[in-house]
Parts: structure tokens; sequence; C-alpha cells
């Protein structure tokens, strides 16, 4: 036997993607791009896995992580399925249920409706079903399925693992019950959000104009979410990151701003409204600034769909330190360590561009107080507030 050690004249290393070959053997819908403007309107195909209509969502600056929608038809349901993988649900309309086990003769199920937040243990089965009748329902939900698929190269493991994690299911009635415990640094530990979209939260002052958040902690799952909201009129801090933030619109009308290069050149403007999902980074290797603005008539939310990266659970060395927390690092200024871009520091274009698009909505810009060059009126100031716990 003779071994050519040439490597001018060896044959191409194939590379193997194992999460692209899924995609193109799912054969559902696939969509791409910078964001998606309308998940209610996104354009779906029968998913055979799942029984229903649906679709795959893999934007720029996805890398580990992927988007799936679904539609299920009047008094529909999906296929049973459990997965090696975590996913973080939210109902964008209608009414249904869920069933969740480990065990077929131990099945927990909960109601919810639209606005609805939540994740299902770690290769736990379940079901969705449509409540009602006469009308289909959409469910959008963010997965760590790519990053998966690439480690274990075989999909046989990420859905036919008959692995049980009996930590993370309680059995007992009432998993999803909708109630939960507040922590310091404004945690909420919970299986399930009831209303996501309208729930009260504490202020955030540290982020600018008003806004309110809360950090959540879903099912004993490695999975990272928060809800925050800002008032009419205003804009929140810029900060810059990496990938893994999937930002969904749950309420109002504004735009973002993202960009990479300190002098804007590079700016792009993703216009929202509710029901729009984005990425605050372009590609998978570079940290972004990003920027939310309200210019609607009511106040603007949204939910950081994360499937990854426990706030309970250290994932990495020293994640225990709280200087290197994710929340806390967006509170703190470039200037003294962390990812934040105060105000005063901000380039002017940012508010001009914001005062611009508010004359088009017909809005007044509050932000004269918190902005030298403002045009307009003074609005809410970064004065600490009361916390008010959540029920």
């Amino acid at each position: 036997m003779t071994t050519n050690y040439d490597p001018a004249h060896a044959p191409v290393f194939e590379r193997i993607d194992t999460y692209e070959d899924w995609q193109r053997d799912e054969g559902v819908k696939l969509h791409g791009g910078l964001y998606i403007k309308d998940l209610y309107s996104l354009e779906l195909s029968h998913w055979a896995r799942k029984g229903v209509d649906g679709a795959v969502v893999y934007l720029d600056g996805d890398e580990d992580t992927d988007e799936h929608v679904l539609e299920i038809g009047p008094a529909g349901k999906t296929n049973p399925e459990h997965h090696m993988f975590n996913e973080v649900i939210y109902i964008l309309s209608g009414r249904g249920a869920t069933s969740v086990w480990y065990d077929e003769g131990k099945k927990q199920t909960f109601e919810w409706a639209e606005g609805a937040y939540f994740s299902i243990p770690m290769n736990a089965s379940y079901q969705h079903f449509n409540g009602s009748g006469s009308e289909a329902l959409r469910m959008v939900s963010v997965t760590n399925l790519p990053g998966m698929l690439r480690r274990f190269i075989t999909p046989d493991f990420i859905w036919n693992n008959p692995y049980v994690f009996p930590d993370r299911l309680n059995m007992e009635e009432g998993w999803a019950s909708g109630s939960g415990s507040m922590y310091k640094g404004r945690i909420w530990e919970t299986n399930f959000l009831p209303d996501a979209a309208g729930m009260p939260m504490p202020d955030w002052h540290e982020r600018g104009a008003g806004g309110t958040n809360i950090m959540l902690s879903l099912s004993d799952n490695t999975v990272s979410s928060h809800i925050s909201e800002f008032p009419v009129g205003t804009y929140k801090k810029a900060h810059r990151h990496g990938p893994g933030a999937h930002l969904l619109i749950t309420g109002g009308d504004g735009f973002a701003l993202v960009w990479k290069e300190d002098d804007m050149s590079d700016l792009v403007k993703a216009d929202w409204q509710r029901g729009s999902l984005y990425l605050p980074t372009q590609d998978s290797e570079n940290e972004y600034f990003h920027q939310h603005f309200n210019v609607g008539t009511t106040p603007a939310r949204y939910i950081n769909m994360s499937p990854s990266n426990s706030r309970k659970y250290a994932y990495r060395r020293g994640i225990n330190d709280p200087t290197k927390m994710g929340e806390i690092r967006a509170m703190v200024s470039i200037k003294e360590g962390g990812i934040q871009l105060e105000y005063e520091d901000e380039n002017r274009r940012v508010h001009e561009i914001f005062e611009e698009e508010l004359r088009k909505h017909g809005q007044q810009c509050n932000m004269k107080n918190l902005v030298a060059w403002c045009t307009g009126v003074p609005g809410p100031d970064n004065k600490k507030g009361e916390l008010q716990a959540y029920d």
C-alpha cells in the first residue's frame, strides 16, 4: 500500500455542515436576511416534522441559534416531539395549550394566549394545541439547534435521545402555573409567563429614558431572556456586544440603529413594529452597537429571546463575578469598562435621525433633559425609581 503525502495532489477535504444539511432535509420554507419585519405575515410551508405549517429563520448574525415559526390551524395540533436543544417560545396570536411530559402517564397541560412566553424543559416531550375551532394561531421560538447539531453531528442524538433530566420538570401539578420568585438584579425565576407583553416591570434607570426591565430565568434551562420597555418619544442608550440576542417586538412602533465603525459609516436602520424580529449584530464574529427608538404612540416593548447562557448556572469560568455579567456591563459606560454609550457621548447624527423620524410620525421628542442638543421637550429622567415586584 502506498500513500501520496503531497498535499498539492491530494483531493479536497470536504467540510460538512450538519445544520445546513438539516435545513435542506426538513424541506420547509427558509428565511434569512438582516431581520424579519412582520412575523405575522411571514410565508410558511408544510413542515412534516411538526405536522403543521411553519418556517425556519436563519438571520445574518445567527451562528449557534435559529428561529422557528409555526401556524396551527383551527382545532389543530402539532406532532409530539422532544429534542436535545433549548427553545424559548412566544405566542404571537391565538390561544391554546401545551402538554409536556417525561412520563406518558404524567402529562401536565397548561393553557396560554397571545403574549405568553415559556421554555420547554430540555428533552421533555411536548405537544401544542390550538384552542380555537375557527382561527389559526402563530408562535415563534428561538433555539440553539444549529450549535447543538454542529457539535454532536448525528441528528438521531438530537431527536431520539432517551435521556431524561429529572431535575428540569416538576411533575406535580402547577409546573406552569405562572408563579415565580423575584431576586436582586430584577431577576424573575419562573417556568411560564402568561403575559410577557403586558406584565409590570421594575425601573431600569441606568439604561436611560425612563425604561423598565425584567431579567428572566426560565424552566431551569440554560436560557437567558429579558423584557424591556421604554416610553413614547424616547430612546435607550446604545451599547455593543456580539451575537446571541434576538429581539422580538411585542408592542410599539420604532426603529433600531446598528453599526460597528466609530464613524457610523456602516450604519443600518431597521424599522420595527409589533411582530418584528431582529438581531443587533450583522455577522457572528464582531461586536456591534445597537440602539432602540420609540416613534409610536404607545410604550415600546421587546423580549430578548436568547436560548443560551443561563443566569442561574455558570457556563464559563469566572461568570459568577458580577462585573462580568452582561446585565451589569450593559449598565456601565464604555469609558469605565462597560459596553454602554452614554447620551452625551453619542454621535449627534443619532438624535437627528430620531427627531426626523418623530416628525414623520407626528410625534414630539421627549429627550430634552437627557440630550443637550434635543429640540423637543423634557421627558423622563434617569433618576432611580421605586422597584415594584411582579406578582
